[in-house]
């Protein structure tokens, strides 16, 4: 218990007694991130726009981050499920599988997922378990959020080299990697891909991706790049590298452009669901679903240093 507490977990609230009638959310973050806390964000401000704010007393949520330690996710979800609470939030992927592994039967609302399927959690006849719920994402915009980077950028030399990282243990990741290769191939695009373990590789494996005289970086769904995406965007600056995503959310953060998944609107879709049960406490009609909102957007900073002009349908989003 000793060790619990010295993580550094913190409660939103404060206490963990119950209040009689109360429902009770667990929230887990698998790290500290900017991107993906705005999909916390949008879970909590649309639990208080159907009726269930902590500042009445209509919900309480126990919050936890695990700071990216794998130990620790499976840590806070036990301690979730002895409490017990009404139903865990998942917030990216590692949480989700964890939360699954653990428990069958407290509800799991996740976001910034893949799909089951994706995450292999489906059972022999292709069944998502029965009690996740919340939002997921395919990789079918990965597609055209990597083919910009033909339509913006000329290669140094030859033929359009484009440069990514990825952890090994995120299958998403690994989906990701193998559906741009195959992508890469019909384009004329030749792809270098380094593996990294954990954040504290990001630097020295991005400085070695760069070294190979990459006309662009591209930032694939992983929530190892998500944690350390401030010093990819720091080295990739410095030799003159754009980066390309498919996560919206990094843009802002230094990325060039982007179609994906608005994070916000992400866990907002999230907690419209998980409201809902709680309103009901009937889960016969709910299923997890594809996420809804996704947009086209580019950061007006990047482009000018680069010097680089972005299509007119594209949104511009300021850095934070």
């Amino acid at each position: 218990m000793q060790k619990f507490l010295l993580i550094g977990f913190i409660c939103l609230i404060g206490c963990n007694q119950k209040p009689s009638g109360t429902p009770v959310i667990g929230f887990v973050d698998a790290f500290q991130d900017s991107t993906i806390e705005l999909a916390k964000n949008g879970f909590v401000d649309a639990l208080k726009a159907n009726g269930f704010d902590e500042k009445n007393g209509s919900v309480k949520i126990i919050y936890r981050n695990a700071q990216g330690n794998i130990p620790t996710i499976t840590q806070i979800i036990q301690y979730y499920i002895n409490e017990p609470v009404t139903l865990i939030a998942a917030n990216s992927t590692l949480p989700t599988i964890t939360a699954i592994q653990n428990t069958k039967t407290i509800p799991i609302f996740m976001m910034v997922a893949p799909t089951p399927a994706l995450m292999n959690v489906n059972d022999a006849n292709g069944e998502s378990p029965h009690n996740l719920f919340g939002i997921g994402e395919n990789l079918n915009y990965i597609d055209t959020s990597f083919l910009l980077i033909p339509q913006l950028i000329r290669p140094k030399t030859g033929q359009l080299r484009v440069g990514m990282i990825f952890n090994q243990s995120e299958p998403q990741s690994n989906e990701a990697i193998k559906r741009i290769e195959g992508l890469a191939g019909k384009n004329n695009i030749t792809i270098t891909a380094l593996p990294v373990n954990n954040s504290a590789d990001v630097q020295l494996i991005t400085a070695a991706l760069l070294s190979k005289n990459i006309d662009a970086f591209f930032a694939n769904p992983d929530n190892t790049i998500f944690a350390s995406f401030e010093s990819i965007v720091k080295a990739c600056k410095q030799a003159r590298v754009p980066i390309f995503t498919s996560e919206a959310g990094l843009v802002a953060r230094g990325a060039l452009v982007a179609y994906g998944a608005d994070i916000y609107q992400w866990g907002y879709q999230a907690g419209i669901q998980a409201a809902g049960y709680l309103k009901t406490r009937d889960r016969s009609a709910l299923h997890w679903e594809m996420v809804k909102t996704r947009k086209k957007v580019y950061n007006p900073e990047v482009a000018r240093y680069y010097n680089i002009v972005i299509p007119s349908n594209f949104e511009p989003i300021n850095r934070k």
